[in-house]
């Protein structure tokens, strides 16, 4: 898998610009901090359901869109950070 954007990146650079609008407005048409929306737009912070829901609820996509584009970028940074060795505890035996 290719690193996904962060799904904060789509709104800024695709929908704010297609709305017309700027950062502020959408903020304030959320009822949303402007300071928490601009850390998600910049991928410095995640979208979390309550942000989702907010979206969705102005025509903006579906907040299960939302949250699963930040899973899936979420799930490939993990997967790039080093880790310890971690033996797997259960391997299903198949018959």
């Amino acid at each position: 898998m290719h690193n996904p954007p962060h799904p904060g990146e789509a709104l800024r650079l695709d929908v704010l610009p297609a709305l017309g609008t700027n950062l502020d407005a959408l903020a304030a048409h959320l009822g949303y901090s402007s300071r928490q929306l601009r850390s998600v737009l910049n991928g410095r912070a995640p979208i979390h359901a309550d942000l989702a829901h907010r979206l969705e609820l102005a025509g903006l996509g579906t907040a299960r869109q939302y949250l699963a584009e930040q899973q899936a970028w979420s799930l490939w940074q993990a997967r790039q950070r080093p880790h310890p060795p971690i033996a797997r505890l259960y391997t299903p035996q198949y018959t």
